[in-house]
């Protein structure tokens, strides 16, 4: 179990599956069976963990992965070019500014009906009374989808004694708030920015954004999509770790979840202690507290260890309705 868990923290980590075969000198078949294996695991664990969330704010964005017969060369640059603008391979990701926590993270074209199946699967994970704000980028699949998911029938007041009763119709919460970044490039690099609140208004965005310090942004994503192509060896750039295919990209999501989620301590979410710890040797005392997004969200009460996850046995729970 020591060699497996460790195998698992190399690849947690971002070591690619050949290379971590040849530091434990092990059969890269052998890696790959355990990472499928504890991908399995790390999902359930995390969705177990993962519900009734008081989420105030999220950020969505999507991230670019490229598969190794594209990248390769294996059809020629025409033919590449119109596959990917038809049907290219992201990595949707949805996370609480405020904790760092992940709440989504999903492969998949980028499309409305993707749009649609990442937010049904982080509202499932709200509490019942949780109306977040979201932000986003300027992709046009959000609105209908977030509207769909966060929106209430409203029937109109009638205008005249006589004739039908005026169409029911589908309008967002009163409470529902959402904004979006619209980036503008040129030549692959960014040159404006313009803000805009598609639901409620700018004051009430603002509100919620003054605990942070910050304005309307989708910084704290673009942040997490740095991390997972750091740790996620298949979708980092230039490199020859470059996945096979939509599973094996799944199972390093799946370990990448849960391990930023209760594994790997955040130094933007230390904090301090009211009693400095002295430490062994000689060195200066321990005067910070590590924590996770896990813990910030108040999931857990402590620093979770892959081993932990890993042999933790995830019990049933009541699973949301259309999930």
């Amino acid at each position: 179990m020591a060699l497996i868990v460790r195998v698992l923290a190399c690849l947690a980590e971002g070591l690619g599956i050949r290379a971590t075969a040849r530091v434990f000198e092990v059969d890269p078949n052998t890696v790959l069976h355990w990472w499928a294996d504890a991908a399995e695991q790390l999902r359930a664990f995390t969705s177990y963990f993962l519900c009734d969330m008081p989420v105030r704010q999220l950020q969505l964005d999507e991230l670019y992965a490229v598969w190794r017969g594209v990248n390769e060369g294996e059809i020629s640059d025409d033919k590449a070019i119109k596959r990917l603008e038809r049907s290219r391979h992201w990595v949707w990701t949805a996370i609480d500014p405020e904790s760092k926590l992940l709440l989504a993270i999903e492969v998949g074209p980028r499309t409305l009906t993707m749009a649609q199946r990442v937010v049904h699967q982080v509202v499932q994970r709200f509490a019942s009374t949780c109306v977040p704000m979201w932000l986003s980028d300027g992709f046009k699949g959000y609105l209908p989808a977030i509207l769909g998911h966060c929106g209430v029938w409203h029937q109109p007041e009638r205008t005249r004694a006589q004739g039908p009763a005026p169409t029911p119709r589908w309008m967002p919460r009163p409470r529902l708030l959402y904004a979006q970044v619209m980036k503008q490039y040129r030549r692959r690099r960014v040159v404006g920015v313009t803000h805009r609140v598609v639901f409620g208004t700018l004051e009430a965005v603002q509100a919620v954004l003054a605990p942070l310090g910050c304005q309307i942004n989708t910084a704290f994503v673009a942040r997490l999509n740095l991390n997972i192509r750091q740790r996620v060896a298949a979708v980092g750039r230039r490199v020859n770790t470059l996945c096979q295919g939509e599973d094996g990209l799944q199972h390093q999501l799946a370990v990448f979840h849960a391990y930023h989620n209760f594994v790997l301590p955040h130094a933007s979410l230390r904090q301090p202690l009211l009693i400095p710890e002295l430490t062994k040797g000689r060195g200066s005392a321990k005067v910070w507290r590590p924590c996770t997004p896990a813990m910030v969200a108040g999931l857990t009460d402590h620093v979770w260890t892959l081993r932990e996850v890993l042999l933790f046995r995830v019990p049933p729970w009541p699973q949301p309705a259309g999930v």
